[in-house]
């Protein structure tokens, strides 16, 4: 009996604001031939301008995002690594509903200081520092019944990248 080849599967990136979920997954995909999704683009601009002001989002204004962000997903009709937040299970269980397959979160893992000092450094993006407390306080990191890995980012991007593909030996061959 031929044993079955492994599933590729979506890949969501995820983490808080300055983890590198983007840069990461950018190189994911390239890496592993796939698809790529920057969930960034799909905040509507009421939420930028919002997020900009350090005033954080709710649930009620996350909930179109991660409803877009799932539909393009949908839309790939096969593999993609897409980077989004997905900062609580409520969070990904929308994505993976609205995706409507299954997602393996590679959630990005950081201490506050160490991402602080990251938002700090970078220019062009929306996200001022001020929002990164409550980053954390809204971040459930993913449970043992959620089809997630977790890797820390206090390793450089070379390390942090070959630990992500180690353990996603068998979902993509």
């Amino acid at each position: 009996m031929e044993k079955e080849p492994p599933q590729r599967v979506n890949l969501v990136v995820m983490g808080v604001a300055g983890c590198g979920k983007s840069t990461i997954g950018r190189v994911l995909a390239e890496r592993l031939d796939t698809a790529y999704i920057e969930g960034d683009r799909f905040h509507p601009k009421a939420n930028i301008e919002k997020m900009s002001r350090g005033i954080p989002l709710t649930d009620t204004d996350r909930a179109p995002w991660i409803t877009a962000v799932g539909a393009a997903i949908a839309a790939k009709k096969g593999p993609s690594v897409t980077s989004c937040s997905a900062l609580r299970r409520l969070y990904r269980q929308w994505l993976r509903d609205t995706a409507g397959g299954e997602l393996l979160f590679v959630h990005l893992a950081g201490r506050p200081d160490l991402i602080a000092q990251r938002m700090a450094n970078r220019t062009g993006h929306f996200m001022p520092l001020s929002l990164i407390d409550s980053q954390f306080e809204t971040l459930e990191p993913p449970g043992a019944d959620e089809n997630a890995i977790t890797v820390t980012i206090d390793q450089d991007r070379d390390a942090l990248l070959a630990d992500i593909l180690r353990r996603l030996t068998g979902h993509f061959p």
